[in-house]
């Protein structure tokens, strides 16, 4: 499956923006059979976790970061993983990168490494 993600943009300090991530070259089954997640990566910062989802949607978790401020979610009838990003900061400022891997399992995983799927980044900047 590849992805794409898009919806990034530049806000000021406390909008919003929504990320999407949609996936395709595969089926409703594939994709549906995909742990997902959200990184980030800021210049000359390595690569961090941000948010990630069970195949149902049904388990999401979230860095500290962004607790309270960012909801992943997913419609699997579209193929598309969702970012909503409220209360931005400047330091939110990064490349958003989606990411999947074939699981059904419900645990967290909030590493690159854990990823095999990745799709090309869309930018975020916050700044006034």
């Amino acid at each position: 499956v590849q992805l794409q993600a898009s919806g990034g943009g530049l806000v000021q300090p406390g909008e919003s923006l929504r990320l999407s991530c949609v996936g395709s070259g595969g089926t409703f089954t594939t994709f549906t059979a995909l742990y997902m997640g959200w990184f980030r990566q800021a210049a000359g910062k390595e690569r961090e976790f941000v948010a990630s989802i069970n195949w149902s949607g049904g388990y999401t978790y979230v860095s500290d970061s962004t607790k309270g401020r960012f909801t992943i979610s997913r419609d699997n009838r579209q193929n598309t993983l969702y970012l909503e990003m409220n209360s931005l900061k400047p330091e939110d400022t990064a490349l958003y990168f989606c990411a999947a891997r074939e699981s059904f399992s419900n645990d967290q995983y909030n590493t690159p490494e854990d990823y095999t799927n990745w799709g090309p980044g869309t930018l975020v900047t916050v700044s006034s």
